[in-house]
């Protein structure tokens, strides 16, 4: 018998124990069906930890991230397992588990009231995508595709994650997941059902009549970039200079009888481009155009929530570990699970500060988020607590960024296509790069329609 054997279970995550509880890993095997056969060194539950801290220390390999979760309790970490039987046990325990823990935590964190959450009594929330990259196996590239050059498969599979996030706090309240080949505003549609009562923000990538009819028929409403020939007919001139168009069937140029009818503001962003945007909100009264103009960039909060996750949490330029698009789908709802709990623990140590979210810095949170896994110094609730009022006096010291800067750096690649590209190639594409520099606040002029 190893002797992993009935102890692994009182193994705990370190803080991200208070929100994934042992309880709530019951519950949610017990919803999925999944059941331990017989005693075991790695049982089900166990497993949901131990997936859990694979996305936590997703630089590590098997064996160290097990001696990260163990290393403190003295009866486990001499006998570590190897890493098959981690792999058939994470293979028994599939994805469904760690999505299920995702849906039982995600819910908006912001409190009523918090800077940057609201507007006009709406929850602010962006709906965008991200990629990561998954192992190059013939499993992985037949589920979820990848990009291709010439006919020819161009880098790593990749598994596409679109999320409903929280502007104010970035916290995914809805996630779902597929692959490269499949479109964002398809998964966007799935979120509908989770974005009641809320104000959602989008690219110009997503508008589309069934994704529109969709996020309406819940409750939500919509404030989304488009290109300039989506509903770019007035059919009736409105007294601010924004004007009603019909959006059709393919979202793009022209009328349909099963189009949509929207409000088209445009306006300029330091006498740029015109932007153009498509909303619900009909009344130019209640609803300002140059307050909706001025809100459009809370989006880039998704992009932000997106860098904790791929550069910080999961590490830049990492490859997922899972050959197995099961394995994958394990992983990346993981991944989710943590961003989630580490935004918790950032809402519980401004809330206790009495300072902005945005002012604690996400870094320094996982470390220590990775330092109570490693210490198992937070495994019951009273040390929880103990660990979160330690935690809440290093804010001011270490964890606050302070108020946050306008900032602003250039568009550039960053990197060639390919590591063979010509020294030329890659000095055009990288010369006159500016650093990120302070910047001031934005002019914005709406760009108003002729009343003809």
């Amino acid at each position: 018998m190893h002797p992993w054997v009935g102890l692994s279970d009182h193994v705990r995550l370190g803080v991200v124990t208070r929100w994934v509880t042992p309880e709530l890993i019951a519950e949610v095997l017990e919803k999925c069906r999944v059941r331990d056969k017989k005693p075991g060194a790695l049982p089900a539950g166990f497993m949901v930890y131990f997936t859990l801290a694979l996305a936590l220390f997703q630089q590590d390999s098997y064996d160290d991230v097990a001696e990260q979760l163990v290393g403190s309790i003295r009866e486990l970490s001499g006998s570590i397992p190897n890493k098959s039987s981690f792999t058939r046990a994470r293979r028994r325990l599939g994805p469904l588990v760690l999505e299920a823990v995702f849906r039982e935590l995600a819910d908006p964190l912001a409190p009523v009231g918090l800077e940057g959450s609201f507007y006009r009594g709406m929850r602010l929330a962006a709906v965008d995508g991200f990629v990561l990259d998954a192992p190059d196996t013939p499993a992985n590239r037949a589920a979820f595709g990848g990009p291709v050059k010439n006919g020819q498969p161009a880098g790593f599979p990749q598994v596409r994650v679109v999320t409903l996030t929280e502007c104010g706090t970035h916290a995914q309240i809805d996630a779902a997941v597929g692959g490269f080949n499949g479109g964002e505003r398809e998964l966007a549609i799935t979120l509908a059902t989770s974005a009641s009562k809320m104000l959602v923000i989008m690219d110009r990538g997503f508008p589309g009549v069934e994704l529109w009819k969709a996020y309406l028929g819940f409750g939500a409403h919509l404030l989304i970039r488009a290109r300039s020939p989506v509903a770019h007919r007035p059919v009736e001139y409105l007294p601010d200079g924004t004007y009603l168009g019909r959006m059709n069937l393919g979202g793009q140029k022209g009328a349909h009888p099963g189009g949509v009818l929207v409000r088209v503001i445009e306006y300029r962003v330091d006498g740029g481009e015109v932007v153009r945007l498509l909303t619900d909100l009909l009344d130019p009264v209640a609803y300002p155009a140059a307050e909706l103009a001025e809100l459009y960039h809370a989006r880039w909060e998704a992009e932000s929530a997106f860098r904790q996750i791929k550069t910080f949490q999961r590490g830049p330029v990492e490859v997922l570990r899972s050959g197995d698009p099961d394995l994958v789908r394990q992983e990346v709802w993981a991944h989710l699970v943590v961003h989630h709990c580490v935004t918790r623990v950032i809402m519980c140590l401004a809330d206790d500060n009495g300072i902005n979210p945005d002012r604690v810095s996400f870094v320094k949170v996982l470390k220590h988020t990775r330092r109570s896994v490693v210490r198992q110094c937070a495994d019951t609730p009273k040390k929880i607590k103990k660990f979160l009022a330690v935690l809440a006096a290093k804010v001011r010291r270490k964890l606050d960024n302070g108020a946050r800067r306008l900032r602003e750096a250039d568009r550039h690649l960053k990197r060639p296509d390919s590591k063979y590209s010509s020294k030329l190639s890659y000095r055009i594409n990288t010369r006159d790069r500016q650093p990120t520099r302070r910047i001031t606040a934005k002019a914005i002029t709406l760009h108003t329609a002729i009343v003809q």
